[in-house]
């Protein structure tokens, strides 16, 4: 399905990210759908869930939607033709992109802005943001990472991801210019 809609959609001559949805389970074991009308309907008997939560254990979750939401999983339920998206603050989709794109900000390793700063960075670079309509992915439940760990535990990890942002920001208004402007914008509203 990825090959046939790269060449449908002619991704080597067009700067596009194709977004492929996220969805995930809180059970171990899955039998993985093998269609969207089998997704669908595991998602609407509960055993999936639109890509939203940071699993901290077993036992408790912290919901965080924004990295997933402009996605519009509402319209991919009925989507049958790729459709385009704005990019939002802390948008992180799981893309699908041509091998010459700009790489991943190397600043950002571990947890935290890597896939944020990587969508930012081609939405500044004018790609579009396709989401595919019959493309799916399923996220597994795990350990939280030790990366992830640190970011929790550790003010000047934290510390450390915020200038690394500001730093990051800052790139971006020298490479794109007033462009630029409405990452800063969205940062400093939220």
């Amino acid at each position: 399905y990825h090959r046939n809609s790269i060449q449908q959609l002619e991704l080597p001559q067009r700067k596009a990210a194709l977004i492929v949805p996220a969805f995930e389970t809180l059970h171990y074991r899955l039998t993985f759908p093998k269609s969207k009308a089998e997704l669908l309907s595991m998602l609407d008997m509960g055993s999936l869930y639109t890509f939203s939560l940071i699993s901290i254990s077993p036992h408790w979750y912290h919901v965080w939607p924004k990295g997933h939401a402009p996605t519009d999983y509402a319209k991919w339920r009925t989507a049958t033709v790729p459709y385009r998206v704005a990019w939002q603050p802390d948008f992180e989709p799981y893309v699908v992109v041509r091998r010459d794109c700009p790489r991943y900000d190397q600043r950002f390793v571990g947890f935290g802005w890597n896939k944020v700063s990587h969508i930012m960075e081609l939405d500044a670079q004018e790609y579009e943001l396709l989401v595919l309509p019959n493309a799916f992915m399923i996220h597994m439940p795990h350990a939280p990472s030790f990366d992830i760990s640190k970011f929790r535990l550790s003010a000047g990890y934290r510390g450390c991801l915020e200038t690394l942002r500001e730093e990051f920001h800052q790139d971006l208004s020298r490479r794109y210019g007033a462009a630029a402007l409405k990452y800063l914008t969205a940062e400093r509203s939220l």
